[in-house]
């Protein structure tokens, strides 16, 4: 093997600069490079790219000159693409990984260098998602504290529409790289999601393996736009594009940036996702999210399993922001209640029957009133993404004991006579603060029905009971913080108190004695 490590030594300089001009001849896929991250066990990796139709291509992993694995595939004649899927490996590196095209007397060989094996997250979303480091809390300290976090590698995706579905990326904004102040703080709403980058490092600290974190989010865009077709003819989306609508900034045709930015990611193979969106649909379609979204999921799924050659799991873990408090003119104002309750599918957790394998951090208690970005966009990242690696230790690691969601009620009581409500929470409930109007009870009589404040009572370790005396007529339903600033900053009435998760927002309506649903089932006794 000594004269193989000389020759791989002469070699690996000519393979470099080979992959650099190689042009579209013979090239990886434009997210293939130096610095990268690969997919660890029980999964393989997939390695691809674009050579001259039937040639022969040989995929080499090295590490330290040695060879580590040899994968032998032919060109499509059809697409020029060429495949191969890597033994599952161990998490580790750094590797070399070289392709070498071979066609009749031709050959060329392109590489990619201080490559590693871990887990690969994808980042999704809006403007929320696409914050930079620079633009959140305690900016200046979190861009110094880089040097410890080398093994978690970052990518970002440019910004790019396609009328229909590529098949490899037009661009890439930031090419694999290991985490600097620079790419990390690149300006705002540019380059690394800070999220993203947060909720990886946080990852890191808990696995201590390589982490490849990718980046692909435009700000003010609605799901309908990082939707497949398939996934919004499922939920009867209308076709008619978007006009003159506030909440939309960026791109909103249909499916145009999952055309771009997402079906060219198709053939890796992932881990997971992270996903944080749903303030663009507040004025459209908003009545349809709770069908968009677990079908966003599912085509996703659907999607990178059949291209991964069935690496990325069929139901890999889905994590998602449900969003946060912004400030609001209007005192009525209901439309964030509803997307972040149909951001579960209308369940008020997760996971749940239509949305398996998905974890949720709740924001509503993140509200940030002087935000330089506007409250809509709140700048404790830190706690956002410390909440999703929670829900990632549970769902997609299998932290069996881990608590990653705040207490929802199991049980709700109607005792008419003492004039209460009881709710009896499946957590330990910390009540951090007496609060008469973040609960509501739908009081109906004389054929109308009425949102009247239920003031919090008495509680224990497990129950609150709520009063209910100024209802003259019949409770028809309860819901709690549901209101588009619910409460100020980690300041909300009800947190798991070992966790500090919030409770998230509920809505539960009163069908027939004892019987409540979280499904408007009750022929709409709810006005």
């Amino acid at each position: 093997m000594v004269a193989l490590g000389v020759a791989l030594g002469l070699l690996l300089p000519l393979v470099l600069w080979a992959h650099t001009h190689a042009g579209a001849g013979f090239r990886f896929a434009s997210y293939i490079g130096d610095y990268m991250v690969l997919q660890k066990e029980p999964a393989g990796a997939v390695i691809w790219g674009y050579g001259i139709p039937e040639a022969t291509v040989t995929v080499t992993l090295w590490r330290e000159h040695e060879t580590v694995m040899k994968k032998v595939t032919h060109v499509e004649a059809h697409s020029n693409k060429w495949m191969v899927v890597l033994d599952p490996m161990k998490p580790g590196g750094p590797y070399e990984v070289t392709a070498q095209q071979t066609f009749e007397k031709m050959n060329l060989t392109v590489g990619v260098h201080d490559v590693l094996f871990g887990d690969v997250w994808l980042c999704s979303g809006q403007s929320n998602m696409q914050m930079t480091v620079s633009q959140i809390f305690n900016a200046v300290s979190e861009l110094a504290n880089t040097t410890a976090y080398t093994s978690v590698r970052i990518l970002s995706v440019s910004l790019n529409q396609a009328e229909q579905e590529l098949e490899d990326l037009a661009e890439v904004d930031l090419e694999w790289s290991k985490p600097t102040a620079e790419n990390l703080g690149h300006g705002s709403f540019e380059y690394m999601s800070a999220v993203c980058w947060l909720f990886g490092r946080n990852l890191y600290d808990t696995l201590r393996y390589p982490v490849g974190l990718v980046s692909s989010s435009w700000g003010g865009t609605p799901i309908e736009a990082w939707s497949s077709g398939r996934s919004l003819k499922a939920c009867g989306v209308s076709k008619e594009g978007f006009t003159s609508l506030v909440s939309i900034s960026g791109p909103s045709k249909h499916s145009v940036l999952w055309n771009a930015m997402i079906h060219p990611l198709h053939n890796m193979t992932l881990k997971g996702v992270i996903w944080y969106q749903g303030e663009a649909n507040i004025d459209f379609n908003r009545d349809l999210y709770n069908c968009t979204f677990p079908a966003l999921i599912e085509d996703w799924r659907q999607t990178f399993h059949l291209g991964s050659q069935g690496q990325t799991e069929r139901l890999f873990p889905f994590g998602f922001v449900q969003l946060s408090a912004v400030l609001s003119d209007e005192d009525s104002d209901d439309r964030f209640p509803q997307i972040r309750w149909h951001q579960t599918a209308d369940v008020g957790y997760v996971p749940n029957r239509r949305m398996p394998n998905t974890f949720m951090a709740v924001a509503m208690d993140l509200g940030d009133r002087t935000s330089p970005f506007g409250s809509i966009h709140p700048r404790d990242k830190q706690t956002v993404a410390y909440r999703l690696h929670l829900g990632a230790r549970a769902v997609a690691y299998g932290e069996k004991t881990l608590t990653f969601q705040g207490p929802l009620p199991e049980k709700i009581e109607l005792l008419a006579d003492k004039g209460l409500l009881s709710l009896t929470y499946s957590q330990q409930i910390e009540v951090q603060r007496q609060d008469h109007e973040i609960f509501e009870i739908s009081c109906c009589g004389d054929h109308q029905c009425k949102w009247l404040p239920a003031p919090m009572n008495t509680s224990s370790t497990q129950t609150l009971a709520l009063s209910i005396s100024s209802c003259p007529g019949a409770v028809a339903a309860l819901r709690y913080a549901w209101a588009t600033w619910p409460c100020e900053y980690k300041r909300c009435p009800l947190y798991h108190p070992k966790s500090s998760l919030p409770a998230p927002p509920f809505i539960a309506f009163y069908c027939k004695p004892d019987a409540w649903t979280s499904q408007q089932g009750c022929d709409d006794l709810v006005q």
